[in-house]
Formats: C-alpha cells, sequence, structure tokens
C-alpha cells in the first residue's frame, strides 16, 4: 500500500482532529484536519481525499446529510467516526453509504487498522493508478469482467453496468459484496465470510452490517428487493448469487 494516501478528518472537536492527524500522520498518511461540511466540500473540490473520517454531530449539516451528498458526487472510503454508538444510527450510517461506523472512544490501532483496509479494498494495489476519490462518474478501464442475469462487474474499474448498459453507482462497500458474491455465484456465504471479505473483519454478535449492505445492494440490482431473485436469503446460513456468471 502507498503511504501518502490523503485522509481528512472532519469533527467539530480540534482535540479529536488534531489527535488522529497527529496518529495518522506517523503512519504514513497525508492528512487535513477539518471542523465543518463547506469545508469538506471544497477541499473534496480542489484536493480530494482518498478517505473521509467523518463525526456525525457537526455544526450546521447533518454528519449522515454529508455522508450522502458524499457518495453522490464522490467515490472515496468513507467512515464514520462517532459518539453515537446507537444501533439505529450505525445502520443509517451504512445505509447511506459510509464504509465503516466506529464508536467512540476508540482505539487508535484499531482505527488505522480499519482505515487501511477499507483503502485496501477501494485500491488493492495503488491509489494513485486509480484514485479513490476521483469522481463517481469516472470511465472504466479495461478489466475482467463478470456478467449474470444481464449485469456486467468490471473488477479493475470497479464498475457495474446494468442490462441496459447504464452505469450503476456503488459505494466501495457495495462494490466488494457484490464482488465477492459474482466470484462465489451458486455458494451460499455466510455472513461471516462476507464481512471478512468486505471489512476485513469477524462478525460481532448481532452484527447485522451485510444484512443492511445486501438490502441496499439488492434496492440497485433486483427488479423487485422485496422478492430477490439475484441474491437470496439462506435461513440460517446466508446468502446466495443465484444466476450463473461468466467472465471475460
Amino acid at each position: 500500500m502507498k503511504s501518502a494516501f490523503h485522509i481528512a478528518v472532519l469533527d467539530d472537536e480540534v482535540d479529536i482532529t488534531q489527535l488522529l492527524a497527529n496518529y495518522l500522520q506517523s503512519h504514513g498518511f497525508r492528512v487535513t484536519q477539518l471542523h465543518d461540511g463547506p469545508s469538506l466540500m471544497t477541499l473534496m473540490g480542489s484536493d480530494p481525499a482518498d478517505l473521509v473520517l467523518l463525526d456525525l454531530g457537526l455544526p450546521g449539516e447533518d454528519g449522515f446529510s454529508i455522508a450522502r451528498r458524499m457518495r453522490e458526487n464522490w467515490r472515496c472510503g468513507l467512515v464514520i467516526v462517532t459518539g453515537r454508538g446507537d444501533a439505529v444510527d450505525k445502520v443509517v450510517g451504512l445505509e447511506v453509504g459510509a464504509d465503516d461506523y466506529v464508536t467512540k472512544p476508540f482505539d487508535l490501532r484499531e482505527l488505522v487498522a480499519r482505515v487501511k483496509a477499507v483503502l485496501r479494498r477501494l485500491a488493492p494495489d495503488d491509489v494513485s493508478a486509480a484514485p479513490a476519490a476521483a469522481p463517481a462518474s469516472a470511465a472504466p478501464g479495461i478489466a475482467e469482467r463478470l456478467r449474470f442475469a444481464g449485469w456486467q462487474l468490471d473488477l479493475a474499474a470497479r464498475n457495474l453496468t446494468n442490462p441496459q448498459g447504464q452505469n450503476v453507482p456503488l459505494t466501495g462497500g457495495e462494490f466488494d459484496l457484490l464482488s465477492a458474491f459474482a466470484q462465489h455465484p451458486g455458494r451460499v456465504l455466510s455472513r461471516d465470510f462476507l464481512l471478512e471479505k468486505t471489512r476485513g473483519r469477524e462478525a460481532a454478535p448481532f452484527d447485522r452490517t451485510i444484512d443492511v449492505q445486501v438490502g441496499r445492494l439488492r434496492k440497485k440490482i433486483e427488479a423487485d428487493a422485496d422478492d430477490p431473485q439475484i441474491i437470496k436469503a439462506v435461513r440460517g446460513a446466508g446468502y446466495i448469487l443465484v444466476p450463473s456468471v461468466t467472465r471475460g
């Protein structure tokens, strides 16, 4: 992994941004400290971050709203770091597109490990070759393609095309989840397996992260998300991609 990834730390508490900045810089990251939503939007327009650490309790615009705007306009890592540990807040954070959700107080070593895991998923080789913070509409490159039920998943370009040939934007977590399914068609994949593939960690008791992400992904690829035909649940076991997959 390259050592010059750009991390934007957005929190209204200066002590927190300074603490995170010092620790991230000691691990080779370039860090910009921010304290409100408008400053993040300005930064993304001039010097896009590869990953954003986003607090929810910000002055002015709500952190969830900022997360939605990020997902609509940029393809970058997004980790919510907040004191709001309620399960509902976590579900909402994941539904609006966060790649991970960390509650305060947190262990700095664990946070850096999660940051690195998100960056690896976004650009496993080198972000400089395909900037994670490029606009969401960036043109895909040449890649191995996986095709199923009329859909086409371009692994290298991290691009999904629907049966009508239109690009369907995915968050980093959604892309990793769909990639895991498409590379293991016809197999029941457990929640633990999917969480390891998409977030680099094991599931904690009552962790519903994968269920939230599957539900969000179904809304994008299923004709009827309430009656899914592509990704089906297997009671007590996990999920399965039903259609056959071809490569190339």
